[in-house]
Formats: C-alpha cells, structure tokens, sequence
C-alpha cells in the first residue's frame, strides 16, 4: 500500500499549476526495457543491464514503465539464461513510484498455444505479486472470448486490466469495426483500453477519427500504441492526442525510431512546447537514461546485434504489415541460413498467407505462424509444400475466431479430412486443468512457485534454464554465454 501510496503522490506532483492551467496532461509509458530493445535486438537486453539506470528511469514520471512480457520472458529463459521473475522483482526494487506494465497474449499467456483457465489465473496472480501493475491484454486475433479469463483474473487479483484491440489493415477491417471490438471489450470490465498497432500502421488522420470516435463512446482511459516503422509514428501520436487520447507508447531515443515506438525526447519536448498540451516528465532524468543507453546501443550496432536495416523508414510496411519483433527476428533467421537475398521476397509472401488464413492481425502468435509459412512457401518454391502445426491449428480454429471465415478449400487443402471438423466454440473450453499437473513434471525442479509457469510454457527451455541455476547457483555472468545472437525456434 506505500508503494501505491508513493505513486499515487507522484502522480499528484504532476498536477495542474498555473504554468499548465487549460492543458491536459499527456500521459506516457515508457517501453525501452520491453518493445524497445524487443523491436530493436530480437529481445536481448539483459537484466544487468536495466539495473544501474532504474532508479533514474523512476524518477522521470511515466504512466507506467513497460518492463515485462512480450517476448521478454521467453528471452530470458532461451538466450540470456535468466530468471524473467527475477528481473521483474528486481525492476520493482528499483523502481519503487512508478507503476511496471507487462504485456499478455491473453489465453496464450507468453507463450505460444493457448492454456486452461487455471494456468491463467495463477499466471495472473503471480505476476501482480511479483511486481506487475498493469497487465495489457490482447489476442493475436481479437476473439474477445480469448481475454476473459484474463481480464477477470487480472480484476480478481487487484490488478489494472487493460483491454486491447490489435489493429491492422485488411480489405475487411473497418473502423466501425474496431469501435465495436473496443466497447465490446469496455463490457468485459477492463480500467483502460489500447489501440495497439504494432506494426506501425496507423496514419495520422485515420488515427484523430478513430481516436475521437473511440472517446465519444467510453469513459475509460484510452492508449495508444504504434511503432515508427512507417515513419508515421510521432506524426500519429500528435492527431492521436487532439483528438483526446490519454497515454501514448514511446521509447528513449537510443532504442527508438526504425521498428522501434518513436521517441521519447522529442515529443515531450512538442508537448510541453505547446498551448494545449503538458507531460509533467522531468527531461533531466530522461536525458540522463537516455545517455546510459547510448553506448549500449553503439555496442549492439557493432556487434551486429542491432541491424541497421531496421532503423530506417519503410513505408512498405503497409503493405507488408510486419511488426517490429517479428521483422528484427525474421533478419535473424534468414541471416542464419544465409539466406537474407530472400528477404523481400519472404516479405510479399506474408500477406498472401494472411489473405489464405482469414487475415488475422500480425502480431505474437498469428505474426510468428504467417511470416513462418511464408518463409517455407519461399524456401521450398511451393505454397504450403510444408505446413507447420500452427498452420494447421489456426485452420482448425484452435487459435479463436479468424477476422473472416477461413474457405472450405483452402481448410482441405491444409487439413485434408479433418477439415470437416473445425472448431467454433472458446478454444479453451477444451482444454483440461493443467496446473496440478505441471507442478508434478516439474518437481525436481522447483525453487519457487514461479517456476512451474516457466515450465508449463517454456518445457524444454525452462529445464535446460532450470539445471543451469542448479549447477551455476545463478551466479554465472549473463554476460558471458553465447546465445544472444540465437533466434527463436518456430
């Protein structure tokens, strides 16, 4: 409750004065230890080098620091042999005032599939305990049947819901259809709600009517989140907030811009410079961060691990639509089977495969299985010659709803005779208890609560991580191993 109560003071301090009289207050969330360096270095930031900046980061006054989930947790298991909830309980030691926010994929939890109800309630609640605040909830294909459990554990637990819509463009995405999608998921109860246009889509224009028309309808906080692919970002974040949007995505400029959120600096600096508009952020303590950072990305750049390719402008992404995590990986693997002469190709393939799969948003999974399949479709030179798994269970409807129907002969083709029995109904309602028997598999291995989640979403990392801590007592240098240019196994 004092941390609440510390928060809530420094909240207050940013209050109206005389200076910002008639302004209204722009909120910010800082992603630079989570969708920054994720966008940016395929997730490989390690803890240790979070820690010596935490404190100046508290002081800056953000909404909320975003610090966890994403692909955070299944980095720190698979490359950087670390504990994600140790991390977490580390980022809140040090960072006490301001409030920590994950990102969820709702029934899919951090990982891949989706998992019984239990499974999600007792992630949930190990994570507001260890530190979380806000929990950012979204499904890769916006079947709001996939962030209920979610958001009612989030709520069951004290925890901030933020319900999200995951935009994206397609011949049949519309804006009436996110409006609905959005008051649909203000039903569920969620405290707030994000627009999250994680592949840089959003345009300034379309933006104000959708943010204005989003604001008419609901009486709870709006964010939005985009990335500065397209180069649109900052310019979107600007109508955004005439139109009356409440908090917006960015990240310090070292580990900004490209795939990137846009940046931090500048568009406090635009807002606090403006008759309509303040921040109450202290720019020292930004700059200061800002400066820490610096070096680390100049390393990162030498070392290859930041590719240049993903800090320029590409106004293709909207047609490609390609999110920044998702893009920053797809370099890694191709560079890994020397293949990157592929590259633009593998990217025109990945909205025929969106088309073919009812065009669901690109974004964890859904970003992972299309960019996948059209990778194969590439490599192979035959179209769905080699079907993953994935592919197979996103026909069969066990990933949720797809925004279209996806044909009967296309479902044939992949699935053959099974076709015949496809899935409408909650995915999870088939799926059984899975906690009690996690806990079993895992016994050997359990030194915390926490570590059956590990397991149950990361098996085979999690034991390879688990013997590790055993054999190294957790004292070995992240800094040492040689995974951080590894990719993720699809």
């Amino acid at each position: 409750m004092a941390v609440d109560k510390a928060r809530e003071e420094t909240r207050a301090d940013k209050g109206a004065t005389a200076e910002n009289d008639g302004k209204r207050l722009i909120k910010f969330t800082e992603t630079i230890l989570r969708d920054g360096h994720q966008s940016l270095i395929a997730t490989r930031m390690r803890t240790d080098e979070m820690i010596p900046i935490l404190e100046t980061l508290d002081e800056v006054g953000y909404n909320a620091l975003e610090c966890w989930g994403g692909a955070t947790f299944d980095a720190s298991v698979r490359f950087l042999n670390e504990d994600p909830w140790e991390r977490l309980r580390t980022i809140r030691k040090y960072a006490p005032k301001t409030k920590l926010q994950m990102l969820l994929r709702g029934q899919n939890l951090l990982g891949y599939k989706h998992y019984a109800d239990d499974m999600v309630d007792e992630f949930v609640n190990r994570s507001l305990a260890n530190g979380i605040d806000i929990i950012r909830i979204f499904d890769a294909f916006n079947d709001t049947r996939n962030l209920e459990s979610s958001i009612r554990a989030c709520k069951k637990y004290g925890g901030h819901a933020q319900g999200t819509l995951s935009f994206t463009i397609s011949p049949v995405h519309t804006p009436d259809m996110f409006v609905k999608l959005i008051l649909e998921i203000d039903q569920m109860g969620a405290d707030s709600v994000c627009i999250k246009d994680m592949a840089g889509l959003l345009d300034p224009y379309g933006t104000y009517a959708l943010v204005k028309e989003i604001k008419s309808k609901i009486n709870i906080p709006l964010e939005l989140h985009t990335h500065a692919t397209s180069g649109l970002g900052s310019m979107t974040y600007l109508k955004a907030a005439e139109a009356g949007v409440d908090i917006i995505d960015t990240a310090l400029s070292p580990f900004a811009e490209g795939t990137s959120q846009p940046s931090t600096e500048p568009l406090v600096y635009t807002f606090d410079h403006s008759d309509g508009f303040y921040t109450g952020l202290n720019m020292d303590a930004m700059n200061r961060a800002s400066e820490y950072f610096r070096p680390i990305r100049e390393a990162d750049i030498a070392s290859g691990l930041m590719d240049t390719k993903l800090l320029s402008v590409d106004i293709n992404t909207l047609i490609y639509q390609v999110p920044g995590g998702m893009l920053s990986n797809l370099v890694s693997q191709l560079k890994q089977a020397n293949a990157m002469d592929k590259f633009e190709t593998v990217l025109k393939e990945i909205p025929a495969v969106r088309e073919d799969l009812g065009y669901p948003p690109l974004v964890t999974p859904s970003s992972q299985i299309v960019g996948t399949q059209a990778v194969l479709n590439t490599v192979t030179g035959e179209r769905y010659k080699m079907v993953p798994n994935e592919v197979k269970d996103v026909v069969r409807g066990k990933y949720g709803s797809t925004t279209i129907p996806i044909s009967d002969e296309f479902a044939e083709k992949i699935l053959g005779e099974e076709a015949k029995n496809r899935i409408t109904h909650r995915p999870a309602d088939d799926i059984e208890p899975e906690l009690e028997k996690a806990k079993r598999e895992f016994a050997e291995y359990i030194e915390q609560p926490e570590d059956i989640l590990t397991g149950a979403m990361f098996p085979g990392p999690a034991v390879e991580f688990f013997k590790y801590r055993q054999a190294q007592k957790y004292g070995q240098d992240a800094s040492l191993l040689d995974t951080r240019d590894e990719v993720y196994p699809v």
